[in-house]
């Protein structure tokens, strides 16, 4: 996940080099993004058959050596048709590495371990787009621009390496025929939009080329969710979406992640444009995100078993809108230390935030349907940190008309403050979403209090005991106790 997050941001900060090395314009290589990001969201949604088809262990180990390889021809290319190409195969091999990884450790866990295997899972889409923009600064710098690619390669053997020895063969279900409507609406769906969120995310976008691609691809992916819906055996279930919890993780989930995606876009581009900071400093600043990031991770899980996933979920998303929001008010006067805090709080809420929602995303999921919800929550969640990046710069351009209603008189930095101000509104929409939950939703993934440790439950448990444990007999025949064990259970 780290290599493929990585791989979909980093390229941005060397469009210069490459471009002059390929001798094609720096606009240009917004193709070399472009391919990678619609291969993504094309191919994430077949995943869950590919595995269904041959197993996790041989899909997963073939998408890290097609990723690994493609990284190497990237490098090497001489051309922007080869580069894009190979872009092209290093997405196909992304798409089916990180949603299959994923399933292949979520398929072997209790119910009760889950969040601390999403504690593991998640933090390489919240690093990676905090650390690409430091370590992009740093290549085009100091090394080739071919070093992009070659990261992957050390990456991808280890990898390799200790899948072969730790990825397990889970069991094959029942092998379902392809769903060639659902995979033909669904991936043209996909990758129209894609295409034209990465259109909007362009200096100067063709509006008329947005329209004619945006258009029939919304019409793709309205169609295709009537299909799936319909469909008796579909590419993905969207039946998974009545499961309330996964419901309210996949789309408030894809709000949050909207503005996380979108907070590493626009505050290089306001330090480096507005404050006129180096690159590199620019990058250093943004990589306290991170620091937010680890510094809660200790106690993420302390904090959804005692207060609940309602709770530290409308936390998270208020603490992320408020930190948002608060980025576009610093000017080029504010300590650096304060611009530092407001980015380790911002890490905080996007930290606590992605395990949370990744989390409650699989917590009531059965797991025959693990893979459908796999695959769904996956492609959500790549669309919209692509989206985010799309979002950040439609905010930015709506910045200069509205900035000029603002009383004051519009500058360059008043653009930026109402881009921030409008990304904040992102994780509210999210925390509308999440007061809906129940105050006990994901209690399946909690870890219960001990009573050794919680006077008031122990005394609770021994009352309800006291009055109901006399009412119970015990029936021969069935030795599995459910007859006596039930109403106290119910009871508890």
């Amino acid at each position: 996940m780290f290599m493929e997050l990585l791989d979909g941001t980093i390229v941005s900060t060397a469009a210069p080099r490459i471009g002059a090395a390929l001798h094609v314009p720096a606009a240009a290589i917004g193709l070399v993004i472009t391919a990678y990001l619609v291969t993504l969201a094309v191919l994430i949604p077949l995943s869950g058959w590919m595995v269904s088809r041959f197993g996790t262990r041989k899909v997963f180990l073939t998408a890290i050596v097609i990723f690994t390889v493609a990284s190497l021809l990237c490098a090497t290319s001489s051309s922007l048709g080869e580069l894009v190409a190979w872009r092209i195969v290093q997405g196909a091999g992304g798409a089916m590495m990180v949603p299959v990884g994923r399933l292949a450790v979520l398929g072997t866990t209790a119910k009760s371990d889950l969040m601390r295997m999403i504690s593991y899972i998640v933090w390489p889409a919240l690093i990676a787009p905090v650390i690409a923009p430091l370590a992009g600064g740093f290549i085009t710098t100091y090394a080739s621009w071919h070093w992009l690619f070659l990261i992957n390669l050390p990456l991808g053997v280890i990898a390799f390496a200790v899948a072969v020895r730790l990825v397990p063969s889970l069991p094959l279900g029942r092998l379902p025929t392809l769903d060639w409507a659902g995979v033909l609406l669904t991936c043209l769906g996909l990758g129209g939009l894609t295409y034209a969120a990465s259109l909007l995310s362009r200096a100067a976008p063709s509006w008329a080329t947005v329209v004619a691609v945006g258009l029939p691809a919304a019409g793709l992916l309205a169609a295709a969710i009537r299909h799936l819906l319909r469909a008796p055996d579909p590419l993905i279930d969207l039946h998974t979406l009545r499961i309330p919890t996964f419901r309210v993780a996949v789309t408030s989930g894809a709000l949050s992640y909207m503005a996380i995606g979108a907070v590493p876009f626009l505050l290089p581009l306001l330090f480096e444009n507005v404050f006129g900071w180096s690159p590199i400093k620019s990058g250093a600043v943004v990589l306290f995100v991170f620091v937010g990031n680890i510094g809660i991770k200790p106690a993420t899980s302390y904090l959804l078993n005692r207060f609940g996933f309602r709770t530290i979920l409308l936390a998270a998303s208020l603490t992320l809108a408020a930190s948002v929001a608060a980025a576009g008010l610093v000017t080029s006067r504010t300590p650096v230390l304060v611009i530092i805090v407001i980015a380790a709080v911002s890490g905080v809420g996007r930290s606590v935030g992605g395990t949370s929602y990744n989390t409650l995303s699989f917590c009531d999921v059965p797991e025959t349907q693990m893979p459908h919800a796999n695959s769904l929550a996956a492609t959500a969640q790549q669309l919209s940190i692509g989206l985010g990046v799309a979002a950040a710069t439609i905010a930015l351009r709506l910045g200069d008309p509205i900035g000029r209603l603002l009383p004051g008189g519009a500058t360059a930095k008043t653009a930026y403050t109402v881009a921030f101000v409008l990304i904040a509104l992102l994780p509210l929409g999210a925390a509308l979403g999440v007061a809906r939950l129940h105050r006990d939703a994901g209690s399946a993934a909690r870890t219960a209090p001990s009573v050794t440790e919680a006077p008031a439950v122990r005394e609770q448990f021994r009352q309800l005991t006291a009055a109901w444990v006399p009412q119970l007999r015990y029936r021969p025949g069935q030795p599995d106790c459910d007859s006596w064990c039930r109403p106290l259970m119910a009871r508890t």
